[in-house]
């Protein structure tokens, strides 16, 4: 945390501006969200035509997984999952309004949710990073496990074949030029009971996945995307576990390529994280979720630091990135007044639109 202070009395003290540069406007606008499901994709597609290009908006990350009629591992398609011709529609509005996609799978972890295994644990259990480790029929937290999501074990020789197969095909359909890793609440790595991984180093095993997905892609001229917490020090920032690392994984901050997008979310304060990305090299969105009075700091914040340094650093600074946690449907029925919301936490479509007035403000 002291470096992160440094670091901004720095910013503020700068008075170098770079002519080429643009400083009043935030390169990335964005909203990651889980892709519609065929029921809800027409609804969407006006969505992204009548909501978010008119305000701004020029990246979409969607959350994919396993709800697209892969023909590489049919084995792996969930039920109601997007077919080849639907994915090419919301291809085409983005297009339209020059909005990127970014596709995401989850890689590494995210392989369970509270009492639901994963479909690549499901078909590949061989995969399991913690095997003995069964989901409970009732979950909750904490627990004696320390089981939040399951991993799949990094080092397997081949669980690569299995997921690299699925994102050039979800590249390919959605003719993007980044895929989003997700590696976000990487809990169970390095685990003793793995036979490859006991013993390792987590921060050289995380960097180690980082490494492999980043090159992948380089192959094809793509970019990769991750969430930025297990690159952070919970302990030294007082972050804590979920926003930030406290099993040392946060030491792969130097290990992995410069050119990895650092998507940095915070929900619960505004926290100045950018600062320690943009300064070790990386490009970096902040990320909202619910909480609209939030995000508009953490706006200002990143035009800050956007505007009151080296163009070096400001080059780095790149934008925001509103996340929800909701189906695409219910989201838009929240966003439209269909249904109340009963977040007693927040109001992520509250907060998205705060997010999108700043947003149009810009494009202006």
């Amino acid at each position: 945390m002291k470096l992160i202070i440094l670091l901004i009395s720095l910013l503020y003290g700068s008075t170098c501006f770079s002519q080429e540069l643009d400083r009043n406007t935030l390169p990335v606008r964005g909203l990651a969200i889980a892709a519609p499901t065929p029921e809800t994709l027409d609804r969407f597609i006006k969505f992204i035509d009548e909501e978010l290009a008119p305000n701004g908006v020029n990246t979409l990350i969607l959350r994919i997984d396993y709800r697209y009629q892969y023909k590489s591992h049919p084995e792996l398609v969930l039920e109601n999952a997007l077919s080849e011709a639907q994915v090419k529609s919301i291809v085409e509005v983005c297009k339209k309004h020059d909005i990127a996609i970014v596709p995401q799978i989850n890689l590494l972890g995210h392989q369970s949710w509270h009492s639901t295994l994963g479909k690549l644990l499901v078909e590949y259990p061989e995969f399991d990073e913690t095997p003995s480790i069964q989901l409970p029929e009732k979950y909750e937290w904490p627990n004696d496990d320390g089981l939040y999501c399951k991993s799949y074990c990094p080092l397997h020789p081949e669980v690569h074949n299995v997921v690299f197969a699925l994102v050039d095909e979800i590249l390919e359909v959605f003719e993007a030029d980044a895929f989003h890793a997700g590696m976000d609440e990487v809990f169970y790595i390095g685990e003793d009971e793995c036979p490859r991984c006991s013993g390792r180093n987590k921060a050289e095993l995380f960097a180690g996945e980082v490494t492999k997905i980043r090159n992948h892609l380089a192959l094809s001229g793509k970019r990769l995307w991750i969430w930025g917490d297990r690159l952070i020090d919970g302990k030294e920032t007082g972050i804590g576990m979920w926003e930030a690392s406290m099993n040392n994984t946060h030491q792969a901050i130097d290990l992995i390529p410069k050119d990895v997008f650092i998507c940095d979310w915070h929900y619960e304060r505004v926290d100045p994280t950018a600062v320690l990305f943009a300064a070790k090299g990386f490009d970096v969105a902040t990320c909202p979720w619910r909480t609209a009075d939030l995000a508009e700091k953490q706006w200002v914040q990143m035009q800050a630091f956007r505007a009151n340094t080296t163009p070096a650093m400001a080059t780095h600074f790149t934008g925001m990135i509103q996340t929800v946690w909701t189906s695409a449907g219910n989201f838009m029925d929240l966003y439209y007044g269909d249904k109340p919301n009963t977040d007693p936490n927040g109001d992520q479509a509250a907060c998205f639109k705060a997010v999108l007035s700043k947003m149009k403000t810009m494009e202006d």
